[in-house]
């Protein structure tokens, strides 16, 4: 099988297509899998076309998609959190999404509010999206997900947590918050390599490589490879770029 792995597209629909279009996704007629490592949306201003073409894949099971922490955000949003504009939704991109895929504008009431949670809680990124997102997907060679996989917590360093596969909803959700490049530095996923995204690859680069720096000029975000790691994310919102990665396993 033939894996072609993208994350963190944030809702830029227009690029999506175009690095999918560069990898040769669409002129491939063989046996294939797009696998998206979460962060759909968030941050761009293409999110119902987003949500159009995941759908999309989705109807011709053509997609493996991965839950981020920005999904995990809208979730909290629409529910718990009842649509009210708190300062993390508005800085992370989570009530533009709201916004843009409920066509609704925020409100400064509670009514209001309601409202406008309500209508994202009937969105198809919530009915039908979030619900087929993995928190991981496993082959021979690879663990794909978000960041990291669930760790344990020994004297404020990670160590490897055996019984990770089984771990639970709250585990997955502080797991998809990590900074994979620094995890892999004292945890690996037996002799697997993990695939990811998340944290921007420039970061990997400077810091462990002594390659450019996070965010300059000079900033690397090509994928970030190092022992039973690749990371992916482009930082596109900074970037201008995306990261599309083809496997065979």
């Amino acid at each position: 099988m033939k894996y072609y792995v993208l994350t963190d597209i944030h809702g830029y629909c227009t690029l999506f297509e175009e690095t999918l279009q560069n990898a040769g996704y669409y002129a491939d007629a063989g046996e294939k899998k797009l696998v998206l490592l979460g962060d759909l949306f968030d941050r761009g201003g293409e999110a119902r076309a987003l949500q159009e073409k995941i759908l999309g894949f989705l109807e011709e099971d053509a997609a493996i998609l991965i839950r981020g922490n920005h999904e995990d955000l809208f979730e909290e949003l629409v529910t718990k959190d009842r649509g009210r504009p708190l300062r993390h939704h508005v800085h992370n991109g989570t009530y533009d999404t709201l916004e843009q895929l409920t066509g609704l504008r925020a409100g400064y009431s509670w009514n209001s509010n309601m409202q406008l949670a309500a209508a994202g809680r009937d969105t198809p990124l919530f009915q039908t999206i979030l619900p087929a997102m993995l928190d991981y997907y496993e082959t021979r060679s690879y663990i794909f997900t978000h960041a990291w996989i669930p760790c344990e917590t020994w004297y404020g360093s990670l160590v490897y947590d055996g019984d990770w596969r089984e771990a639970d909803r709250d585990a997955w959700r502080e797991a998809r918050w990590t900074n994979p490049m620094d995890a892999a530095r004292t945890v690996r996923a037996e002799d697997k390599t993990v695939v990811c995204g998340h944290y921007h690859c420039s970061y990997g680069h400077s810091k462990y490589e002594g390659r450019g720096s996070d965010f300059g000029p000079d900033a690397d975000f090509s994928p970030y490879t190092a022992p039973g790691i690749i990371a992916l994310d482009a930082c596109t919102a900074f970037s201008g770029r995306m990261n599309c990665l083809i496997l065979e396993d």
